[in-house]
């Protein structure tokens, strides 16, 4: 089939992208791409290797890199000159949302500026971390507001997802807010699917694993371990369950300080 130029089209996006990049979301079908063939074959070197994968993915990516397949239109190809594209549901549209809702039932809120990304379970550790070193500066009750987008590496057999994971990370690190600070931490994603499960995310406090112990949980951190951070949180009671809301803006991350 010939390549044709865009006649005109305009698109408008809801952004689960950190940065909102309209490159990226949802592949940017109508946008300029400056990726490559090759860039996304280093991808697949990063990650395992191309035997890890598909034959006929790393078929397809090394004949583009060879040539044979021509790449997306990148920037400034005269075939996207009559397309634009608009973010009309900025991933930051949560945390507005999550501001408002705080305020209202009468917290002092602050707003982590620096997106919440990279492994789920390291990202939490830092973004508790970051709540301790703002704390003392903040009026309470108080209400740590972020979001972003978290990555999980899975080596268990377990049943989570990358919200679950974050919440079962960040309540292990909760008592870096001080010993007689009582926290709530909750990790969702706004599209209401976390993983391959039907929570959104989770809940966890500084009672999470007291509770754990109470229920017969030997040792919480088998799950994390195994990946399997649903099944703890199932037990607890504490997985958030919204259903599907059919949008998207990334995942977002809430502390609660007494």
């Amino acid at each position: 089939m010939a390549r044709r130029r865009v006649a005109w089209a305009n698109t408008l996006a809801v952004s689960d992208v950190v940065g909102d990049d309209l490159s990226v979301i949802a592949s940017g079908p109508t946008v300029p791409d400056a990726s490559t063939f090759a860039e996304a074959l280093a991808v697949l070197a990063r990650r395992g290797g191309e035997r890890a994968f598909p034959a006929a993915v790393t078929a397809r990516l090394r004949a583009g890199a060879a040539g044979d397949v021509a790449e997306t239109p990148g920037p400034g190809d005269a075939r996207l000159a009559r397309a634009r594209a608009d973010v009309i549901g900025p991933q930051r549209g949560a945390i507005e949302g999550a501001r408002l809702a705080a305020e209202q039932l009468g917290y002092a809120v602050h707003i982590v500026s620096t997106p919440v990304t990279g492994e789920a379970r390291v990202a939490a550790g830092a973004h508790i971390a970051h709540v301790a070193g703002v704390l003392p500066t903040l009026t309470r009750p108080a209400c740590v507001v972020a979001a972003g987008e978290t990555t999980v590496t899975v080596t268990g057999q377990g049943k989570g997802g990358r919200n679950q994971e974050f919440t079962f990370a960040a309540a292990q690190a909760l008592p870096a807010l001080g010993g007689s600070v009582e926290a709530v931490v909750a990790s969702v994603g706004t599209d209401g699917i976390d993983g391959p499960t039907d929570a959104a995310g989770a809940i966890g406090d500084s009672t999470t694993f007291e509770r754990a112990r109470a229920a017969g949980v030997a040792d919480p951190a088998v799950y994390l371990q195994d990946n399997n951070t649903y099944a703890f949180f199932d037990r607890l009671g504490d997985l958030i369950r919204t259903g599907p809301t059919r949008t998207n803006v990334g995942d977002i991350q809430i502390v609660l300080v007494a």
